[in-house]
């Protein structure tokens, strides 16, 4: 019979196959792991817990959790062999952070919406220790974020001291202007101010996407997701047809481009 408040013994048996892991008598790969050599592993498991949280499936959603506790108890442990912080420390570190920063919740601060609690975090973050020398509210939006994301969390912080506007319709005429340049540095047919263009043309979309709530990576993806069936509608078209994408016209794949839009 397993005791009513198992977590904590369950969660030691993971740091001791990490240990046994990583032991002299362990797996050869795990013992030859580095923090650098993992972190496409670290990246490509949170990517794995967005898919999975995008098909919706709880077991699903359990497994690639536990994949991604893995690296984050593997990168602990060898920080642990180097004499770094052990994972006891990870844990402290983040319940301590998180009652600090919650201080409407743990202490006596009246805090009503979601944007007071921002602000507060901010005014809480300026305050510790590693964000005391920031000159900017920008800094420590990590640059390995993918751009729609980091662009995304960067026009936040902004939003935080006010650097935003008011309504949409101030919004829409700043993306006609983008589009307007643009359009203008086609005309041009300079490569460099063609990119600086669209690059500014995606910034404010992101920056509208943010303003409406809409978090600008996950709409692209789940419209990824809708041409990767649209397409794969053609495809298996034209396989039951006997011919192949090359052999069929433009119009053709565009009618069967609407049907898929109905299935």
């Amino acid at each position: 019979m397993k005791p009513k408040n198992d977590k904590g013994a369950v969660f030691i048996k993971l740091l001791e196959l990490m240990a046994a892991l990583r032991g002299p008598e362990g797996c050869p790969w795990d013992r030859k792991q580095t923090p650098e050599s993992l972190k496409p592993f670290l990246v490509e498991e949170c990517y794995e817990v967005i898919d999975a949280l995008d098909e919706g499936n709880p077991d699903k959603i359990k497994e690639e959790l536990g994949d991604l506790l893995f690296q984050i108890v593997f990168h602990a442990r060898i920080a642990e062999e180097a004499g770094q912080f052990t994972m006891r420390d990870v844990i402290t570190a983040i319940h301590e952070k998180m009652i600090r920063r919650h201080p409407h919740v743990f202490g006596d601060e009246k805090l009503s919406t979601d944007k007071e609690v921002l602000a507060n975090w901010e005014e809480i973050k300026k305050k510790e220790r590693g964000h005391k020398d920031r000159k900017s509210i920008l800094e420590g939006v990590p640059k390995q974020l993918p751009s729609l994301l980091r662009a995304h969390r960067l026009q936040e912080r902004a939003a935080r001291v006010g650097f935003d506007w008011n309504h949409l319709n101030e919004a829409l005429p700043k993306l006609d202007e983008e589009i307007v340049e643009f359009k203008e540095s086609l005309k041009e047919e300079n490569a460099a101010k063609i990119e600086e263009e669209l690059g500014d043309l995606f910034f404010t979309l992101v920056n509208i996407s943010r303003f409406l709530g809409v978090n600008p990576d996950e709409a692209l993806r789940k419209t990824i997701s809708k041409f990767i069936h649209r397409f794969r509608y053609i495809e298996e078209h034209a396989e039951n047809a006997g011919r192949s994408l090359n052999e069929m016209s433009l119009d053709e794949m565009e009618s069967l481009w609407q049907e898929a839009k109905d299935t």
